[in-house]
């Protein structure tokens, strides 16, 4: 996996502080759900800087605070850099570019300007623009093994991955109705406790006319509700699927809760408990209900699109294995992540390292400013974030050392802070050419989430391991 938060939770980290890494990276994710890696990167070279103040004899109080106030500095530069971008629901290029960014360093980059589009619409097709809120419980992520990444698509409305109950019922239902039951769908079963003795054929024979005929009357119902699909949370057995599907009304039976609940979201219907409680104004209507199977496997899946509430969206992912689809899972879960924030909050920095380097030279600048010890420790904070643009150079094939510095004193001659490492080696350092956009609240906490961890780190004198008894 390539993604930072996916690898530290599967980590097995037994040292305390490793694990306020692990915690660290967490929020990171919890809040922005992008910048998981850079954080982690930010905090350890502020460690390792602070360990070299500590060995010169500065007291990580000292340390703490400089650090603080530095952070403090590096928060409003973002803020003084950054560019607000406009974009409305017919413009949407922007948020592509953005989400093609977080994209970029995972393993599914080859298909990012696709993969940044689906997510793109799926967040804009649930974001409430005027409120400028995203509900992301919304887009469902689906996952498929088999095809290739260049098949995943977006609909708009909701995979099941159920078929209809009988092979023969009708693949297609344009303008259905949906009736959505957790009740038992099928003619009532003597319970254990019951016997029934049945000692002739005749009483056989009317026994399983009875049940016939009141599971006819169940069908008849649904049908004089108006409903032309019937979505189960339970099963019914080949008798009734049989009735079903001579009476010509489709069914899906096992669909678990989850499912459910969004279906009805969807369609605007009710989920009915109780079969007597069935009234047309609990259906729900979908425009398109179609059965989609997959190459010569006999997987099916039910999509139900064009639903009355189309705030709902599933991104279907196909892939060649299943790491591959997992990890594609969590890219586009970072790509919803960034389009969400910069609906939230539409002022973008430039990626590639500049912000930092751009912090980096402005915080270096301010700590003239300061007397006292905490200089020292504002100076190597200012030193700490040049590890994030030191690490993308180096992932790039770059050498760091020489990287970083051209780019730092091109950044301070031309006083252009959209200067970062040319990481995809198009042969320009200015990051508004590449289109390479962070969005601002990302990396405001990141700069704020490693500072705490780190002064809390810097707290602890000794870790005392509490003893086995």
């Amino acid at each position: 996996a390539n993604d930072g938060a996916t690898i530290l939770e599967q980590m097995d980290v037994d040292n305390q502080i490793a694990k306020l890494m692990v915690e660290l990276s967490r929020s990171q994710d919890y809040e922005i759900g992008d910048g998981t890696t850079g954080v982690v990167v930010l905090d350890g070279s502020l460690l390792e800087q602070a360990e070299k103040l500590l060995e010169r004899g500065i007291h990580p109080i000292r340390i703490a605070e400089g650090y603080e106030m530095a952070s403090k500095i590096a928060f409003d530069h973002l803020e003084h850099i950054s560019t607000r971008f406009e974009f409305t629901a017919a413009n949407i290029e922007p948020l592509v570019q953005t989400c093609m960014t977080t994209l970029s360093s995972k393993i599914v980059n080859r298909c990012k300007r696709m993969l940044a589009e689906i997510a793109v619409r799926a967040v804009l097709a649930v974001a409430d623009l005027e409120r400028k809120d995203v509900n992301l419980d919304l887009i469902k992520v689906e996952g498929k093994v088999g095809g290739k990444l260049e098949d995943t698509e977006l609909i708009y409305g909701i995979a099941v991955d159920k078929d209809m109950s009988h092979p023969q019922m009708p693949k297609r239902i344009e303008d259905a109705n949906i009736a959505i039951l957790t009740c038992p769908f099928e003619p009532p079963k003597p319970k254990t406790k019951h016997k029934v003795d049945i000692d002739t054929v005749e009483k056989f024979q009317t026994m399983r006319g009875q049940e016939q005929k009141y599971f006819d009357e169940m069908v008849q119902k649904c049908k004089d509700v108006g409903a032309t699909l019937v979505i189960c949370q339970w099963g019914f057995d080949d008798e009734a699927n049989h009735l079903l599907m001579q009476r010509n009304l489709p069914a899906v039976r096992w669909v678990g809760g989850v499912e459910l609940e969004l279906i009805a979201i969807a369609t605007g219907g009710r989920i009915v408990p109780r079969f007597q409680e069935l009234t047309p104004d609990k259906l729900g209507q979908a425009g398109l209900v179609r059965e989609k199977s997959f190459g010569t496997t006999k997987d099916r899946m039910l999509c139900i699109e064009r639903c009355a509430n189309a705030r709902a969206v599933t991104i279907f992912i196909r892939g060649g294995n299943k790491m591959m689809i997992e990890e594609a899972k969590r890219s586009i879960h970072d790509a919803l992540c960034v389009a969400r924030n910069l609906i939230r909050n539409n002022s973008i920095v430039y990626g590639g390292g500049s912000a930092e380097i751009s912090c980096s030279v402005a915080v270096e600048a301010a700590a003239d400013r300061y007397a006292g010890a905490e200089q020292y420790a504002i100076r190597s904070f200012a030193d700490a974030l040049d590890g994030i643009p030191l690490a993308l150079a180096e992932n790039s094939g770059l050498p760091p050392i020489d990287t970083l510095t051209a780019v730092k004193s091109q950044q301070i001659q031309e006083n252009n802070p959209y200067c970062g490492i040319d990481c995809n080696d198009v042969g320009t350092n200015d990051m508004r050419e590449q289109h390479v956009f962070e969005t601002l609240i990302g990396k405001q906490q990141q700069i704020l989430l490693a500072t705490q961890v780190v002064k809390m780190i810097l707290k602890i004198d000794d870790v005392i391991t509490p003893s086995e008894f």
